[in-house]
């Protein structure tokens, strides 16, 4: 048996936060007509907002003239926004559109200036937002963001909570495998650990568990003949695929977990489920289990805290904890790859994992 500690300090440590990736950073009904709002991502502030014409847009969230946030602002029915502190007013694409106290005579050309924008994604009821590199804003995108694997996807279930943790600490606690008797074991859900098989393989940006046959009751309600597979894919999103049989037609099931750093001891953790209309049953279910799941996450991050403040050695063992070994090392070979400007290697092989859980 083998152990190993992720790279966390030394002149090689891998950042904290991945560059050049698409994070989710709400979802799209928080964004009315007109709204604006603002978030923290990678310790960045954002302005999040929705020109009068339905656009979705992004901003750096200060005003380049005296720095108040934009997000205190408003939008305009021409589609700007305009900043409450002088009436500055900015395009979706940054460009400053108008400053209100020039007067006749001033040479000044608004449109030199600008705020910084990011590149926006309105798809699958999600707000999705690329972060690019410093120098690289211009660049064109890496990648697309994760896309839902089935027609018309709309979210049917939503919990979001915050975790008072870096954003490594909740991707490994998501993707653990090892920890649900322990954390989420209670009188009415016990869990008896068993030795549990199962294969991996490579994706472009992360690995997948491969399809099988899941081991938990609660997968009935899919009807029979379930299956499932989890995909994993920088910089911190989870898919788990599930498919039944119900009266004789085949149904899905996506969860989509999403881990969005918004400071470097902040991370937003969020899962939303989409599944059929016609499968509006199975709601009650995960309104009264999933935030109770999630919170049993959160808890435990926050308990690991307590240990940390004395920064601690840590270490990752085999078998059990190949998947936040594979995190780490992803982790580090895109980094590498946005620093050097080098294509990105996938260093994730194809291997079968087992443990007791």
């Amino acid at each position: 048996m083998t152990a190993e500690a992720p790279n966390t300090t030394g002149a090689d440590a891998v950042p904290i936060f991945l560059r050049d990736c698409w994070y989710m950073a709400t979802h799209a009904s928080n964004i009315r007509r007109g709204g604006l709002r603002r978030e923290m991502l990678l310790g960045e502030p954002v302005l999040i907002g929705r020109m009068r014409d339905g656009t979705a847009f992004a901003l750096r969230d200060i005003c380049p003239h005296r720095g108040v946030p934009l997000s205190a602002g408003r939008v305009l029915a021409e589609n700007t926004v305009e900043c409450p502190y002088h009436g500055w007013r900015f395009r979706a694409d940054g460009v400053c559109a108008l400053i209100p106290s020039l007067v006749d005579g001033q040479q000044m050309d608004a449109s030199n200036i600008s705020v910084r924008s990011y590149r926006v994604r309105e798809q699958d009821g999600l707000i999705w937002i690329y972060m690019s590199a410093v120098g690289r804003e211009a660049a064109e995108a890496r990648t697309e963001p994760p896309k839902v694997g089935v027609p018309n996807a709309r979210p049917r279930w939503v919990e979001s909570q915050t975790f008072a943790c870096g954003i490594d600490h909740a991707v490994i606690g998501l993707m653990d495998p090892a920890h649900a008797p322990y954390v989420h074991g209670r009188w009415w859900w016990r869990v008896q650990p068993k030795v549990k098989t199962k294969h991996y393989a490579p994706l472009p940006n992360g690995f997948v568990m491969t399809r099988h046959q899941p081991s938990k009751p609660m997968y009935g309600l899919l009807g029979g003949d379930v299956s499932t597979e989890i995909t994993f894919e920088l910089p911190s999103t989870r898919f788990e695929n599930i498919r039944g049989t119900w009266a004789g037609r085949q149904v899905d099931v996506v969860g989509l977990t999403t881990c969005t750093p918004r400071d470097a001891e902040t991370t937003e953790v969020t899962q939303t489920f989409y599944w059929p209309a016609w499968l509006s049953f199975i709601k009650p279910f995960f309104m009264a289990l999933g935030p109770t799941f999630l919170g049993d996450d959160r808890k435990i991050v926050e308990l690991q805290k307590e240990g940390l403040k004395f920064n601690p050695s840590l270490m990752l063992i085999q078998d059990s904890d190949v998947p936040a070994m594979w995190y780490h090392r992803l982790k580090k070979a895109w980094a590498e790859s946005v620093r050097t400007g080098t294509p990105f290697v996938n260093p994730v092989q194809e291997k079968t994992l087992r443990w007791r859980s």
